[in-house]
């Protein structure tokens, strides 16, 4: 049984604005494996980027701020560190890759200059040195001509390179957890493919934990071992990848695949879930879906439901369908996507 790196627990994270506080993660729990790669998936503003800010230590403040919960690497509460400590485990025990790197990688600065200064601040060695292991550390991501890139700058190379360079800063350290936020979005097809293979590949090589942001299904199935699927700011299902595609136990969930475009089937029209994201804090009482649900009954609206157990295998679910009586007395109107 593999040790959990990272546990969530309670963690709520807000933003106060002139309309006051807006919660945007809300009481969620879910925790990464030791050298596992964890996919949190869900549509814009759900939460999931707000997230892994918070587990960096990065929610911009003000207005943003984590007003509850605990975050523990190995134990240790990251919520309660002093911003010094966090600088020391950003990079050498927690790292993250950004959604576009063009944002994130300075154009004033050279790529060998924004990767030797990372190693040098983390690990004390000499610039020599640095620059050897910048040199490592960028092959391993499949970096060509390295030494010249070393000189160039970030808008002189393309958007799969630039995102291959953020990698290899992320990874420079190696990290025990990588956080990956859409790390794919911006680049075409192919790339998109070798960027997921390399982040598995390092994964296998470095037994560095992942856990992957996206709202891209196909990414999930691909490269992922277990699932969060979240919803306005709460965890609504939980579970082993395999377990929750075959049978997705949650509305939203069965929403999610079913949306995803099939080729072996010939429709007229794409599915998707009717209505829209609620607005963060706007939903006071009851289940948030409850809204676009179409197996939604009176206790919805009034109720927030638990996350309840489905199985042994850590499968979890935050609907009143699957609580044990209400499954049995509304057999048969929740029907699962094959």
């Amino acid at each position: 049984m593999r040790e959990k790196i990272i546990e969530i627990i309670g963690l709520r994270t807000s933003f106060f604005t002139d309309e006051g506080e807006i919660p945007a993660v809300d009481n969620v729990d879910f925790h990464i494996h030791e050298g596992e790669i964890l996919g949190v998936v869900g549509e814009s503003g759900c939460g999931k980027s707000v997230t892994s800010l918070s587990i960096m230590g990065l929610v911009p403040k003000p207005p943003g701020k984590v007003v509850g919960g605990e975050i523990l690497l190995n134990g240790q509460n990251l919520v309660k560190l002093p911003e010094k400590k966090m600088r020391q485990i950003r990079g050498n025990e927690v790292a993250m890759i950004f959604q576009e790197p063009m944002t994130s990688l300075n154009p004033l600065f050279t790529i060998g200059h924004q990767l030797i200064e990372g190693i040098k601040i983390h690990t004390k060695l000499d610039k020599k040195k640095s620059r050897e292991k910048a040199i490592e550390i960028m092959k391993r991501v499949g970096l060509p001509r390295t030494e010249e890139l070393l000189d160039e700058y970030p808008h002189q190379l393309s958007g799969g390179m630039r995102q291959r360079v953020m990698i290899a800063m992320a990874m420079a350290c190696n990290p025990k957890v990588l956080i990956a936020d859409e790390p794919t979005t911006a680049l075409d097809v192919t790339i998109q493919s070798q960027i997921l293979k390399l982040m598995k590949q390092l994964n296998e090589e470095m037994n560095t934990a992942i856990m992957l942001i996206t709202h891209d299904l196909g990414v999930v199935a691909q490269i992922c071992e277990r699932v969060v699927v979240m919803y306005a700011g709460k965890i609504v299902e939980e579970g082993e990848v395999q377990a929750i595609f075959k049978n997705p136990k949650h509305p939203y969930t069965e929403g999610l695949i079913k949306s995803v475009p099939d080729i072996r089937t010939k429709t007229e029209r794409l599915y998707s879930i009717p209505g829209n994201v609620p607005k963060p804090g706007s939903i006071k009482q009851g289940c948030r879906f409850a809204e676009r649900c179409e197996y939604a009954f009176d206790r919805c609206f009034v109720e927030n439901p638990e996350l309840y157990p489905v199985d042994d295998n850590g499968h979890r679910v935050r609907c009143f369908l699957h609580t044990g009586e209400e499954e049995t007395k509304h057999a048969g109107a929740f029907t699962t996507s094959q």
